[in-house]
């Protein structure tokens, strides 16, 4: 397999590198009974314990909480009745009387009386009751307008508005709307506009303290804040279809989880470097030592067959590159050339060279116009489809062992400068940021968000780098092996959950990428493991290349594939020997 040795870096071939009320909120005094029908335990009221009365097993939830967020719930899905019942039983009102008729008022257009009705709730803070008097007074002074009674409207502003010293923006705001009446609601031109009274309670309600009024859809979004937090912490969730149920807490199982061979794909005659999926997962590429690389076609079965053979390369094809539609793959030979290929026909296109230098590495721009590389010299430099050289970035740009991503909008270039650090150069604010390790970097690896960085090292760990904004460590991956080659790891799954990549002691390990769990070592390769590749759009499926010449794919335990003929088109369900 060869190798080099343990003080330099890897270089396996060039493959490394969230009032009136409060006394409701902290528990009155009730009676609860004891004993009785069901019935008599619904008609009469509970006795409180003290401060602290609470439901639950955990002794976390407030009874007077749980209880007026019910009410609101019931409410809030028309069943006025059944809401109405659950105060009157429980002797716990959602709103004090107070509130309510703040509330009438605000819906009937009461605006000088609901004013006066705020002061009554009890606010302590001076800050929020004026907030919410701007927003009353704001919907009186547009209904006013609305209604063409423009002088009372302005006299709503000077002397009722203006007063209360805040939101002086918003105040020239409405201010233009008495010059121009028809600024008012015009769109593309301004913020100002009559909402709805149902609207306006609502702002207040996310205004107010949520002991005076509950927000719309509370008890919702709490249960739904419940399901998220189960399914983020459920490391194997890893299905778009997985029902989640109330009546249950929601837990995966391994079968989740792309773990068995389902196909070998043996066309290449030497040790398979890189393997790649396009972005629309149809097809999958890959690169071998046997100077060749291969675009092979996956079917809406999921079964995987050999499209195109693409040779031409005089040195081994270290990398391949999907363009942004996926029509064209470019491959990159060992500091030789870049090729330009089309997906359907297996043309070349066009080949890219820098004479007397060699090119390392290959990737498109977002638009899919222009093309890049590392250079041998360490420069980075990026051509038209056509060929003409448009732009070169000198320096210490790129490593001789380079890996190249590029954001998607096209304006950071990420590298590997030096054997401990990657390059983020920033095209347009031109300025370099640099990511430094302790150890020496084999490869790396970019989330499709453009947020998180995926770094190998010399050491048998793998980092996970949060790169949008602030530059931070956030996790380490370790249990695969590698000491001599370049091994290269993938973001993959649902919603990018997982952690896989090679490893040399001829196995797939996948991690759950938050945890940091390891989840599954996956035996079946002869050889070692170089790149593995998570298919985009189908979370079940996973693609990894071997020294042992083969391609694995994997799928689900459960999964029943219809087999073609096990011997077509170059495909093989054996072993993977060579």
């Amino acid at each position: 397999m060869g190798g080099v040795g343990d003080e330099e870096p890897a270089s396996k071939r060039m493959k490394v590198s969230p009032g009136d009320l409060r006394g409701l909120s902290n528990g009155s005094s009730y009676t609860e009974p004891v004993a009785g029908s069901s019935r008599d335990l619904m008609a009469r009221p509970l006795t409180s314990q003290g401060d602290e009365e609470v439901v639950g097993s955990k002794g976390v939830i407030k009874r007077v909480e749980f209880v007026r967020l019910i009410a609101k719930a019931l409410y809030s899905l028309g069943y006025n009745k059944s809401g109405a019942r659950l105060e009157e039983e429980s002797g716990i009102p959602l709103h004090s009387p107070v509130v309510n008729l703040f509330m009438e008022q605000i819906l009937n257009g009461n605006w000088d009386e609901s004013v006066v009705t705020l002061q009554k709730i009890g606010l302590s803070d001076e800050n929020i009751a004026k907030s919410a008097s701007f927003l009353i007074l704001e919907q009186k002074f547009l209904e006013l307008l609305d209604e063409k009674k423009d002088m009372d409207a302005l006299k709503t502003l000077r002397t009722e508005i203006a007063p209360l010293c805040i939101n002086a923006s918003r105040v020239h705001e409405l201010s233009s709307c008495i010059v121009s009446p028809s600024f008012v609601g015009s769109p593309g031109q301004s913020t100002v506009r009559t909402k709805s009274r149902p609207k306006l309670l609502e702002e207040l309600q996310k205004l107010l303290p949520p002991t005076v009024m509950i927000l719309e859809r509370r008890l919702e979004h709490l249960v739904e804040q419940a399901l998220v937090l189960q399914r983020d912490t459920c490391i194997f969730h890893n299905s778009l279809n997985e029902d989640m149920s109330l009546y249950t807490d929601h837990r995966c199982g391994r079968d989740q989880i792309p773990s068995r061979t389902v196909q070998v794909l043996q066309d290449h005659s030497d040790e398979v470097w890189f393997v790649q999926f396009s972005h629309n997962g149809k097809f999958l590429a890959s690169s071998s030592s046997d100077k060749s690389a291969i675009i092979w076609e996956v079917d809406v079965n999921g079964w995987v067959s050999l499209k195109h053979r693409l040779v031409g390369h005089h040195k081994p094809v270290c990398s391949v590159s999907w363009s942004p539609d996926d029509r064209q793959l470019l491959t990159c030979g060992v500091e030789e050339v870049v090729r330009r290929w089309d997906v359907f026909t297996g043309e070349c296109l066009h080949v890219y060279e820098k004479p007397g230098l060699g090119l390392l590495s290959c990737g498109w721009f977002p638009d899919g116009k222009w093309i890049f590389s590392g250079v041998t010299d360490k420069s980075i430099c990026t051509w038209e489809l056509e060929g003409k050289e448009v732009e070169c970035w000198k320096g210490q740009r790129t490593s001789k062992i380079s890996d190249l991503e590029i954001t998607s909008d096209g304006k950071k270039i990420l590298s590997t400068c030096r054997e401990n650090a990657i390059l983020l150069l920033d095209r347009e604010a031109k300025v370099d940021i640099l990511l430094e390790e302790d150890k020496p970097i084999t490869s790396f690896s970019l989330s499709s968000d453009d947020k998180l960085l995926l770094v190998n090292l010399l050491n048998q760990e793998i980092h996970l780098w949060s790169i949008a904004g602030e530059v931070k460590l956030v996790a380490k991956y370790q249990g695969h092996k590698r000491t001599r080659f370049v091994i290269r790891s993938c973001f993959g799954g649902l919603e990018e959950a997982f952690i896989a990549s090679g490893s040399e002691d001829s196995q797939v390990y996948v991690w759950h990428r938050c945890s940091g769990e390891l989840i599954e070592v996956l035996p079946g390769h002869s050889g070692a493991v170089n790149s593995v590749s998570w298919n985009p759009k189908n979370p079940h499926m996973l693609a990894s290349a071997s020294d042992d010449r083969t391609i694995r794919i994997w799928g689900l335990n459960e999964l029943k594939v219809k087999h073609k003929d096990a011997h077509s088109n170059g495909i093989h369900c054996c072993n993977g020997g060579s």
